[in-house]
């Protein structure tokens, strides 16, 4: 038996007084695969990742999160179908649920911190009965030196059990899953899902509620540097591009999914990545793909054969296909996970239309407008019961993880545009060209990639522009290396009418949802779609 460091009777703090099995504090990342693989809960594949299967939920089951409603946050949470309430005592009642089943046998804590700015980061532990699910926390959030470890005191707690299901009569949940999260005292249960995604997910909405009331802009985007400096920070929901993009071999990764823009500057929240791997191309995506034939990645719902031969293609699990692994993985990642103010915001979207251009210049006042919509498709997978793309409207590009009002998050963007007036805000859509989805193509990543560099480098500067007639959006006529039929969605139709009929049926669901925003600014409301 691996022996432990700590006594465990430092889990009495949590609740915890007894632990019939082991407790694993700060394990080794071979002693989780180990752990993982005896258990018969994960398989080995050649080149050293380790592949689990999630199960049922191979993605997030936002119907199933849950905010406590409590004196010391009521008042701020966007209560609602994002946020949907549990009371003190329901919480209370699952929380004993999952202390129970992890008392039974053995735990694995990790202790770890959310933010690489030290004045901004939560202290962070997981208490897991799972040795795979260790390892995603350990090598998602960012890991303590071992003077750090020392008199480590827990600002947030994870408490996660899946094997444990709720009983919604009883617990007041709607299904078996529950991911529930006690804003004040920085608590979440989690049980009823084998998906490691609601691990990460649940400490950025803690850390969405927490940062902006310290005057940090909390911000579902990756982000890297250019050789010049030039920061460039990229929402999106997922499926989008933010991982893909965000690692180019030509800049400094600083991080490929959550981030915050404090006085100081952007960091990263987290120690590592989260990548879809579907189809994953060794040509279009070097780095990334690297990582799913390395020791320390853990690859979620990715088929392997008897040999332990991975097969990216294969999507019969899911589309949702997943690999965790270590920042430091890609070879031009930035060590500090931090760097200075924005030269660029990107907002990426899917669309599913095939009607917005792949790279369009926005105003402030469209910056707004776009945030606040969060228009996109929601992929395959990643939620359950999606099982081809859907247009969806997620206000700031991130709805599902908000627990304040988005009206709190765009305020603070027009904030930090306003502070930093060089600051310029680009569309990318990198869903689908030459018709909709089920007829076009997606938009050839080599052409988005070709763009985003024209645009961060400063070639786009002093170029000539077009305006759409509908979304009012300023499109380069022309950028060298991408064809320009590309850059007019129009163009690439075989029937026009079709294209013009479809863009006024997506511009007419813009102004819909919008109609959700009744107190927005008139200048922002004006600067959507016109009709």
């Amino acid at each position: 038996m691996i022996a432990t460091v700590p006594d465990r009777s430092s889990l009495a703090v949590h609740g915890i007084d007894e632990v019939r099995g082991t407790v694993y504090w700060h394990p080794t990342t071979s002693q989780l695969y180990s752990h993982a693989l005896l258990r018969g809960e994960a398989r080995l594949a050649e080149g050293g990742p380790l592949v689990v299967d999630t199960g049922l939920h191979t993605g997030r089951s936002p119907k199933d999160k849950y905010i406590v409603r409590e004196p010391g946050s009521e008042s701020r949470i966007w209560w609602g179908e994002v946020n949907a309430e549990i009371s003190e005592a329901r919480f209370a009642g699952l929380r004993e649920k999952v202390m129970a089943r992890l008392s039974e046998n053995d735990v694995y804590v990790v202790d770890a911190f959310a933010g690489a700015d030290p004045a901004h980061r939560l202290s962070v532990r997981v208490l897991t009965e799972s040795p795979w699910h260790a390892l995603f926390a350990k090598t998602l959030f960012i890991t303590p030196t071992d003077e750090e470890l020392e008199g480590f005191a827990p600002d947030a707690l994870v408490l996660h059990a899946p094997s444990v299901s709720a009983v919604p009569e009883e617990d007041g949940t709607r299904s078996e899953t529950f991911v529930c999260l006690h804003p004040t005292k920085a608590e979440v249960v989690i049980g009823g899902t084998y998906y490691a995604g609601e691990i990460k997910k649940s400490i950025f909405t803690l850390l969405n509620d927490r940062l902006p009331l310290e005057g940090v802009f909390p911000m579902h985007c990756s982000a890297n540097v250019g050789a010049d400096e030039r920061v460039a920070v990229f929402f999106g929901l997922s499926g989008t591009g933010k991982t893909t993009l965000s690692a180019d071999p030509e800049r400094r990764l600083v991080g490929d999914d959550e981030h915050g823009w404090s006085d100081e500057g952007i960091f990263n929240f987290e120690g590592g990545c989260y990548a879809k791997v579907i189809r994953l191309s060794p040509e279009a995506e070097p780095d990334i793909y690297r990582t799913t034939r390395t020791f320390g990645t853990v690859l979620e719902n990715v088929a392997v054969d008897e040999r332990g031969i991975l097969d990216l293609d294969d999507d019969s699990k899911t589309e949702n296909t997943r690999a965790a692994y270590e920042l430091e993985q890609i070879p031009n990642a930035l060590p500090e996970k931090r760097a200075g103010h924005p030269s660029a915001v990107v907002f990426l979207t899917a669309d599913a239309f095939g009607i917005l251009p792949p790279l369009a210049r926005l105003t402030r006042a469209q910056a707004l407008y776009w945030f606040l919509s969060g228009f996109t498709a929601k992929l395959a997978g990643t939620e359950i019961g999606v099982v081809e793309p859907q247009p969806t409207f997620s206000a700031c590009f991130g709805a599902p993880f908000l627990p304040q009002p988005p009206s709190v998050y765009v305020r603070m963007l027009g904030e930090k545009l306003a502070a930093h007036p060089h600051v310029n805000v680009w569309l990318v859509n990198t869903g689908w060209t030459g018709g909709p989805f089920g007829v076009g193509s997606r938009m050839p990543i080599q052409a988005t990639r070709r763009l985003l560099h024209a645009a961060l480098s400063g070639e786009l500067d002093g170029v000539e522009y077009r305006v759409d007639e509908v979304f009012g959006l300023e499109v380069p006529v022309e950028v060298h290396g991408v064809d320009s039929s590309l850059l007019d969605p129009r163009s690439t139709w075989s029937d026009p009418g079709a294209y013009d009929a479809k863009a006024r049926e997506l511009a007419a669901l813009f102004r819909a949802n919008f109609e959700r925003f009744p107190d927005v600014d008139p200048k922002v409301a004006a600067a959507g779609p016109r009709l």
